[in-house]
């Protein structure tokens, strides 16, 4: 299987889900190799760099793509498979940015306590040990952590001819932070517009569950995925399936919100898989599901509702397409 690589230029850099030109036409079948650049576009590259100085919040999470899959319909089901994700840089940059995370007065939580410090931290990359280094600002500890690349942002355009801040997770996808979008993972988004027109960036050398101080391990990435189109079957909001869990996410505030749209969504997939009453998977869900949060921070609060396929017996969902989308991923 050949594989098309694409690099945007900063000029082509595209800070929305919907209301951009695509960027290239690709079919059903097709393996990308895309460059995304990290959170802050390249402008924290030291700790001598802040935020405040270098960073346009109107002009973060810049996005790969669009990209029109020919075929695409509304009501599709636009499934990605993440073959690798490779860091492309030899750092990763982290900061606390004033009046910005899960801990710290913001813009919606609002009280009279001053920002917290603007600071910056860059976490050196290595690649023979794959491991990603923390390094202390207010005194001398370093320590060394597993590499676990992943994906920020993976979206379609949204309905209704909406354009959203690709800092926004909502039911098109988009910002959900997740630790969960890595390689090996199936992401099903429904198609919402012509040609989907998908986005990928905001690669993360590696990120905590709930990101809470509002950025990971921000790192420009080099991703190799399939694109795949199922006709018809468009779930409400994305699912993801791996080797291991089925899982569904849910976007929305206040958290407990987000917790029921994924516990809704798992429930209604662990029905269709399964042929069970939805009450009876209602029980079933909530015996065997875990809840890992995916943000705390952005402008809606993700939370993946998951399920192990090792509780349950076999099944196969979309037609088993994500085993044969890894099948196809090692022939690469």
């Amino acid at each position: 299987m050949d594989v098309r690589a694409y690099t945007p230029t900063r000029e082509q850099y595209v800070y929305t889900f919907g209301g951009a030109a695509p960027a290239l036409r690709v079919k059903p079948g097709e393996a990308l190799r895309l460059w995304s650049d990290d959170a802050f576009g390249g402008a924290l590259q030291s700790v001598d760099d802040l935020s405040a100085a270098k960073v346009d919040l109107r002009f973060v999470n810049p996005q790969t793509g669009p990209f029109y899959v020919e075929g695409a319909q509304p009501g599709d089901t636009l499934a990605l498979h993440l073959v690798a994700l490779e860091p492309a840089r030899e750092w990763g940059a982290s900061a606390a940015i004033p009046f910005f995370g899960g801990m710290t007065s913001t813009d919606r939580t609002v009280s009279l306590q001053a920002a917290l410090p603007d600071t910056t931290w860059i976490y050196e990359l290595d690649r023979a040990r794959r491991t990603v280094a923390f390094a202390a600002r207010h005194s001398d500890h370093r320590i060394e952590l597993p590499l676990e690349p992943m994906l920020g942002t993976v979206g379609v355009a949204p309905a209704g001819n909406e354009v959203r801040s690709s800092l926004v997770p909502e039911r098109f996808g988009g910002n959900m932070d997740t630790p969960q979008m890595r390689a090996g993972a199936t992401v099903f988004l429904g198609v919402n517009v012509e040609g989907a027109l998908f986005s990928i960036g905001d690669g993360h050398y590696r990120q905590g569950e709930g990101e809470a101080c509002g950025t990971a391990v921000e790192g420009a990435m080099t991703t190799t995925l399939i694109v795949e189109l199922i006709k018809g079957a468009a779930p409400a909001w994305p699912r993801i399936e791996d080797d291991t869990h089925w899982m569904a996410i849910g976007s929305s505030r206040p958290m407990e919100d987000s917790w029921r749209i994924a516990n809704a969504e798992m429930v209604h997939w662990i029905g269709q898989l399964y042929g069970l009453h939805p009450i009876d998977a209602y029980q079933l869900v909530s015996q065997v599901a875990q809840v890992p949060v995916a943000n705390v921070v952005d402008a809606n609060y993700s939370v993946v509702v998951k399920v192990a396929k090792a509780l349950l017996p076999d099944a196969h969902a979309f037609g088993g397409i994500h085993d044969d989308l890894r099948a196809r991923a090692r022939r690469l």
